[in-house]
């Protein structure tokens, strides 16, 4: 039996984590209740327990990190604050081979940003086979349900009082997923992230476009295809549809993961064309939050990564 504590539990992350796990047998909760604002209970149970799952701010889960003294302690942030720091192992099992492995290995894992999660499984592969040269400028527009944005945004979209349908957000261009989708692509310039949030509550799609003519050797729909198709063969939790499947759909529901830990992956764009639009679906809080957090509290401790999912 490993003993667990999710330090936040109480927001949205910690809430679904624990959603997640209260039915579980193969692990013991550590749970503050009234206390977890408590330093001194929190600062005991981050070093008693087998693992620790942070779901706090960027300072605060730093905060945590420094209150653990048992080197034993297997952290995993859901925080940016450690994505990428060289001494974290980045918590993307399906990023490239070898992932899963060094994350079952590891004592620190950040998990990946919901956002990062769709843009990298789209372009990292492509980078690795080089048909996306590391230099090349890159755009990602996504849209989100609006509990990717926290307590705040949840509540203004859900009092009635007139939020919009959409709005589109990190204007400045100086989002912190930025670092996180640059680096662990392998690209050389940072990415141009247009995000924006939707008015319904969870669930979103994170779409790269292209254009081939762009790339080296001008790559065809079907060759981009094949590449994304091959990175993920076998995978458990992430789908490549076929491109005759693509071809026949006339729109894209972002909601219509929820409540899963799949993600699934599309290449949209006429065969004898020049372009493509490739797009990932996949629940904020699924793949791009708590699920991906439990799918790698079970590799580090070595459980079946699906047990929960």
């Amino acid at each position: 039996m490993h003993t667990l504590f999710i330090d936040g539990e109480a927001g949205t992350t910690g809430l679904d984590v624990l959603r997640r796990l209260e039915a579980r047998d193969d692990l013991e909760l550590i749970l503050l209740g009234d206390r977890r604002r408590d330093v001194a209970a929190r600062r005991e149970a981050l070093n008693a327990a087998d693992a620790v799952i942070l779901c706090l701010p960027d300072e605060a889960a730093r905060e945590a990190v420094g209150m653990i003294d048992n080197p034993a302690v297997k952290v995993i942030d859901a925080s940016t604050a450690y994505r990428v720091d060289p001494a974290w192992v980045y918590g993307f099992a399906e990023l490239r081979p070898g992932q899963r492995e060094a994350i079952a290995g590891a004592t620190r894992v950040s998990n990946p940003g919901c956002y990062p999660t769709g843009f990298l499984a789209l372009v990292a592969p492509l980078v690795r086979a080089g048909l996306i040269p590391a230099d090349q400028p890159m755009t990602v527009n996504a849209v989100s349900g609006y509990s990717g944005g926290g307590k705040a945004m949840i509540a203004e979209f859900e009092s009635g009082q007139g939020a919009p349908p959409y709005r589109a957000y990190g204007l400045a261009l100086g989002h912190k997923h930025v670092p996180e989708m640059t680096a662990h692509a392998g690209l050389t310039r940072p990415v141009l992230f247009a995000p924006a949030v939707g008015a319904y509550r969870q669930g979103m799609l994170v779409e790269v476009p292209l254009h081939l003519a762009a790339l080296p050797g001008a790559p065809s729909v079907a060759a981009v295809h094949a590449v994304l198709a091959e990175a993920y063969d076998g995978a458990r939790f992430v789908d490549v549809m076929p491109l005759a499947e693509s071809e026949a759909m006339t729109g894209i529901d972002p909601e219509s993961l929820n409540g899963t830990n799949r993600l699934r992956l599309h290449v949209f764009g006429d065969r004898n064309g020049g372009q493509v639009r490739l797009v990932a679906l996949l629940d904020n809080l699924g793949k791009g939050a708590s699920g991906a957090a439990v799918q790698n509290l079970n590799l580090m401790l070595g459980f079946d990564e699906g047990v929960g999912l």
